[in-house]
């Protein structure tokens, strides 16, 4: 059964709304030699590769497009100007290791707690940031004001602190200089929505999250992956306010987190309005984590497992009413169109299920 991308947009928003009867989700990624052959490799988001990062992110798109005209999953087509976790650190004056076969990461700029202190919020436009700007602008040119965007990959305000300062020297100073992490945390908040903002104004509010891909109309999607590295307590102090803060702000949050992060899930759920949750770990951990959350939030578990055309072991002991997305992989188009059927069927015998 063809489906419109509007008609995926709109099951995607169904099945973010907890008191809806959608309860699943799912994508088909098609494993092909030839699709593979004709987009090439992804240039890396390195100095100098803009063109060729613009031009791989259109033919990128357009090839979704061709896709999803013939296998019947969820997945909404997207523009996606990528990058490393690198670029709000970056905007702070981190310098940057660019791997040859690998994304950029941010190196600390400062070594020491107290010489964080001089830490300045800077003007976005003023930043590598703002060249993101230009690469949105030029692929919707290209595509069309009705094609969707991809955020750009957003760490946490507290996430993005910590790769400004070293991580050592960070996580001692949250339990001994409590009061210049705030203000650190702080200062990459302040960034954070200043470019949310800006991006949000230009590009309006209804796009593709940064990480995994779904569709959302308002909220805003991050990455919240040092949790698992301090206690809950920590976490009350130094993440919850902000996160709520932008949740606040956006009408809405979206969470990936791949942290060991089983003592931080109390505290995920006094996350506010917390629309979508995407923890990655082992099977074992997901099962527990969808058993937890229940229907408190949509859920796309990742157990870590390559993913095939078969569903994922932790579906069995998934609960009717919790709202789940399934990811599929499929090595040709024939086959891709045979798992999106069933995974249709389903679907709807999720949802009958829910009704009786």
């Amino acid at each position: 059964m063809y489906k419109s991308i509007e008609e995926r947009k709109s099951k995607w928003l169904d099945f973010l709304d907890p008191g809806c009867r959608e309860r699943t989700v799912f994508n088909v990624n098609v494993d092909a030699d030839a699709f593979r052959a004709r987009l090439g490799p992804r240039p890396l988001p390195q100095p100098g590769l803009m063109e060729e990062r613009i031009n791989w992110a259109y033919d990128s798109y357009n090839l979704q497009l061709e896709l999803a005209d013939k296998i019947a999953d969820d997945k909404v087509p997207a523009l996606s100007p990528y990058t490393g976790t690198e670029i709000f650190a970056e905007a702070f004056g981190c310098g940057v290791r660019y791997p040859s076969n690998d994304m950029p990461f941010a190196l600390p700029k400062y070594f020491d707690i107290k010489d964080a202190a001089a830490m300045k919020t800077p003007d976005f436009h003023d930043t590598p940031l703002y060249d993101l700007f230009e690469a949105a602008r030029r692929l919707l040119q290209r595509a069309g004001s009705g094609a969707a965007l991809q955020l750009p990959d957003v760490q946490s305000p507290l996430g993005v602190a910590a790769l400004i300062l070293r991580k050592e020297e960070f996580y001692v100073a949250m339990s001994e200089e409590p009061q210049a992490v705030h203000e650190m945390v702080a200062k990459t908040q302040a960034l954070i929505t200043a470019f949310i903002d800006e991006w949000f104004r230009e590009f309006g509010h209804k796009y593709i999250a940064h990480y995994p891909s779904y569709y959302m109309d308002s909220g805003i999607t991050l990455s919240e992956d040092e949790i698992g590295a301090f206690s809950p307590t920590m976490f009350e102090e130094f993440c919850l306010n902000p996160l709520n803060d932008l949740s606040d702000r956006y009408g809405g949050i979206g969470i990936h987190c791949c942290a060991n992060s089983r003592h931080q899930w109390d505290n995920l759920k006094k996350v506010k309005s917390l629309q979508l949750l995407n923890l990655s770990k082992n099977t074992d951990f997901i099962k527990k984590s969808i058993q937890y959350f229940g229907n408190s939030v949509a859920q796309w578990p990742h157990d870590g497992n390559p993913e095939s055309s078969s569903n994922p072991d932790w579906l069995a002991d998934c609960p009717d009413d919790v709202h789940v997305v399934l990811s599929y992989r499929a090595r040709s188009i024939d086959e891709a169109v045979s798992i999106a059927a069933f995974a249709e069927e389903l679907c709807e015998s999720r949802r009958e299920k829910t009704e009786e």
